[in-house]
């Protein structure tokens, strides 16, 4: 009888479906320029500084950085990057960011062999197929909950290091043996907890990169030799067993593996914030192009599924009074003001999201007049969207109400290939010249043809001073 990971190692050294990797290269872009405009954050300079500080390489290129380090060096830097605006793609009912690790492992890797750009985008549809598919099986379908999250876990990096091992042995091999080897050498590498989301703190950005960091360090260890258990995910002391207990469910990664890939319906994001949020901005956004202004609430109750209060409602408090703009991304008063008060990107963008417009006076008053709730009623559609409803008693004495029930980014609402390019537009601008913008998509949109990934990323060099 073959285990999880002989499984999973064999899916890894497979074909991709046709219509799989028709959807890789717009991944691919939408890390790459999340990370561009990333390295303008003080934690972006920390996480270039010590990787600078290692003084390795030089085999792949750190988005940002002016000089060339080693794989797993570059692969840790970008995956910070990639997720340190909290504007990455989500998969659900996992709900984890599969790309900002596996995304940046696989581009170091394919840069470190001499990839070309077609084994790239295999490599990182196979990452994330795996690490969504972990994901899954800690998806309690009777709570409606990630048991990793229940635990105060951080799925993203801890099943996104094993993904990153997985796309990383592809593009060293491609064997069966070496992906198996790779993934349960991954399997003691995961980490991760998510108290930052509540109480503050900026280390959940390192999330990602430590996981692309494990993923390509774990494939380097396999090829020279090191071996994983062939039980490292279902074993007594195995990877499930280890963060989910008795909990963790085999059927469900591998469920029609093979057939029904989960990386095909990968959710992305159109605003810059928790995930959670985004369906209560997309209701603020409707009552306000129907005329709602801040002014006119007397009170609003954000009504959301009961396992997202604690992340965007809990405490109130402190959701009400972010002190910083990364604190706003996880208040759901907060995205409730800027969508009534502000507005840029797609709806919402990075300039809502700042340091100064958390403590603006007008976002704070209006916020004091927002409450979140929990409603178990939208538990029948939670996780598989992040419903909301939005009710508004106005300063008129007229109430106000609007749903959302489908996230906007998802399979049900997708977002077209121009929104797509706006955020990449958004998120480079001012960075990247627009000719050196407009070669990187157009060589990326045709990314079976690309023959060297460092000339691919070559416009992202040496662009991170603030």
């Amino acid at each position: 009888m073959t285990t999880v990971i002989q499984q999973l190692a064999q899916l890894g050294a497979g074909p991709v479906p046709a219509d799989v990797r028709q959807g890789i290269p717009s991944r691919l872009v939408d890390i790459v320029g999340i990370a561009v405009r990333a390295t303008q954050l003080d934690t972006s300079q920390a996480a270039l500084g010590f990787i600078s500080d290692q003084a390795s390489g030089p085999q792949a290129t750190a988005v940002g950085s002016s000089i060339k380090v080693a794989a797993p060096e570059a692969a840790f830097a970008n995956g910070v990057l990639a997720h340190s605006l909290d504007y990455d793609d989500t998969h659900l009912p996992s709900i984890l960011h599969p790309s900002a690790s596996v995304v940046p492992a696989a581009m170091a890797t394919a840069e470190l062999v001499n990839a070309s750009g077609s084994d790239l985008v295999d490599a990182i549809a196979i990452g994330l197929e795996i690490a969504v598919r972990l994901g899954m099986g800690g998806f309690d379908e009777t709570a409606r909950q990630s048991i990793y999250f229940e635990r105060g876990q951080h799925a993203t990096s801890i099943c996104g290091a094993i993904g990153s091992a997985a796309a990383a042995a592809r593009l060293l091999n491609g064997s069966a043996e070496l992906i198996g080897h790779a993934m349960g050498i991954a399997c003691s590498m995961g980490s991760g907890i998510i108290e930052a989301n509540r109480s503050g703190g900026t280390v959940k950005r390192m999330h990602c990169g430590w996981a692309a960091r494990a993923g390509v360090t774990a494939a380097q260890l396999a090829a020279r030799g090191i071996t994983g258990p062939p039980t490292a995910i279902e074993g007594r002391f195995g990877f499930f067993q280890a963060y989910l207990g008795d909990l963790g469910d085999v059927d469900a990664t591998l469920r029609d593996l093979g057939r029904d890939w989960q990386a095909a319906s990968i959710f992305y994001k159109p605003y810059p914030a928790n995930h959670f949020t985004h369906t209560s901005i997309d209701a603020a956004l409707d009552l306000r192009a129907e005329g709602l202004r801040a002014e006119h609430v007397a009170h609003a109750v954000l009504r959301v599924a009961p396992p997202t209060v604690r992340t965007i409602g809990d405490p109130i408090e402190s959701k009400r009074l972010p002190e910083t703009g990364y604190q706003a991304q996880f208040s759901g008063p907060f995205t409730v003001s800027a969508a009534l008060l502000a507005g840029s990107g797609l709806g919402l963008g990075l300039s809502d999201f700042t340091d100064e417009r958390a403590v603006d006076p007008a976002h704070r008053a209006l916020m004091q007049r927002i409450d979140v709730e929990a409603d178990p009623s939208l538990l029948d559609i939670y996780p598989y969207q992040f419903p909301c409803r939005l009710t508004v008693e106005t300063t008129d004495g007229n109430v106000l109400t609007r749903e959302v029930l489908a996230n906007r980014g998802g399979t049900e609402r997708p977002l077209t290939e121009q929104e797509l390019a706006t955020k990449f537009s958004d998120n480079v601008e001012g960075l990247v010249p627009i000719v050196a913008r407009d070669r990187f998509t157009e060589q990326a949109n045709m990314l079976d043809d690309v023959d060297n990934i460092t000339d691919l990323l070559a416009p992202f060099q040496g662009i991170a001073q603030p």
